[in-house]
């Protein structure tokens, strides 16, 4: 007797490759999956889409999955989140939903090179200068900031705010360093000059990027205080967290010229809605949530979003969160 197919969701594919990012042979006498290019903004919508599956892989924490989902799901039974760690997912009411939660190995390529992108983006006013060139404006328009000799102020220094640092080393760049946890000797293994305070480096910074977890101690750590003490002439950098920096007092120090300039990849609300103020602010370079966007990485999640799924239908789960 043939079985009939589990149905698997794939949400917020939103370049179409979810299908063609790895092999899924191995599933698709049992599974009939189907990828979502559109998000779903609430709770309802999202509910009412996915009724009808199994099982649903998602990307990252990109989509919350709390308790309320949960139980207006009552077929699901297995989620596949990229990542081996994801705090948007209520691990506690997908226990008790009889929900199985699986990762995938973490990112191959973390988003060194999109940080830097956007940071050389900012320096050399890329985007105004291409915008100009194509559109017949004015030849040269921006005068770039030097990178050689400015001091890179890195609120983090983990696996990424580390590979950033090197970065800033070969710019020739005098890099900074702080987190709570940061001592002289971690610091100084990594080439970097360890601050003695937040307020140091971001008064000291030329450039300040974010590379810190979101938790309770981060949430809100660069308000308007925080903004209010970089130069004039500092720019910021978030590839991290959106609730590490106070959106508003964001916008208030852009519109009001206090830095100049920021780049940000990471949002309070994704996708940004189209009429939100931070689309049309000045100094502003805005990437739609890229950090994790590569060939590479979707290669690895959907491989092993894969791999999860045909290890649940054998009755062994792999790489369970929770």
């Amino acid at each position: 007797m043939t079985l009939p197919l589990l149905r698997c969701a794939v949400l917020d594919d939103f370049q179409g490759v979810a299908t063609s990012s790895a092999d899924w042979s191995p599933v698709a006498d049992r599974v009939e999956v189907t990828a979502f290019r559109e998000h779903h903004g609430s709770e309802a919508e999202l509910a009412a889409a996915l009724a009808g599956f199994d099982i649903v892989v998602t990307l990252r924490e990109r989509v919350p999955f709390p308790a309320t989902l949960f139980a207006r799901l009552p077929r699901l039974k297995l989620l596949v989140a990229s990542g081996m760690r994801n705090a948007v997912i209520d691990l506690a009411a997908a226990e008790a939903h009889g929900v199985t939660v699986c990762g995938t190995a973490s990112s191959g390529t973390p988003p060194v090179e999109l940080t830097w992108a956007l940071l050389l983006g900012l320096a050399r006013g890329i985007v105004q200068e291409n915008t100009a060139l194509r559109e017949g404006g004015p030849w040269q328009s921006t005068v770039g900031a030097d990178l050689h000799g400015r001091t890179l102020g890195l609120l983090g220094l983990g696996r990424i705010g580390g590979a950033v640092a090197r970065v800033g080393l070969a710019f020739g760049m005098d890099v900074l360093a702080w987190s709570r946890n940061l001592t002289d000797e971690r610091a100084a293994g990594a080439g970097v000059r360890r601050a003695a305070s937040k307020e140091q480096l971001l008064g000291e910074s030329d450039f300040v990027s974010i590379h810190l977890a979101s938790d309770a101690g981060t949430r809100g750590l660069i308000g308007a205080a925080e903004l209010a003490l970089m130069k004039p002439e500092a720019y910021l950098v978030n590839t991290s967290r959106a609730a590490i920096v106070d959106q508003e007092a964001l916008l208030a120090a852009l519109n009001g010229g206090r830095i100049a300039g920021a780049a940000v990849d990471v949002f309070d609300t994704e996708p940004l809605p189209v009429g939100h103020p931070l689309r049309r602010a000045p100094r502003l370079l805005a990437t739609p949530h890229l950090g994790y966007v590569s060939q590479d990485n979707y290669r690895r999640y959907f491989s092993e979003a894969v791999e999860d799924i045909a290890a649940f239908l054998a009755g062994e789960p792999i790489r369970r969160l929770g």
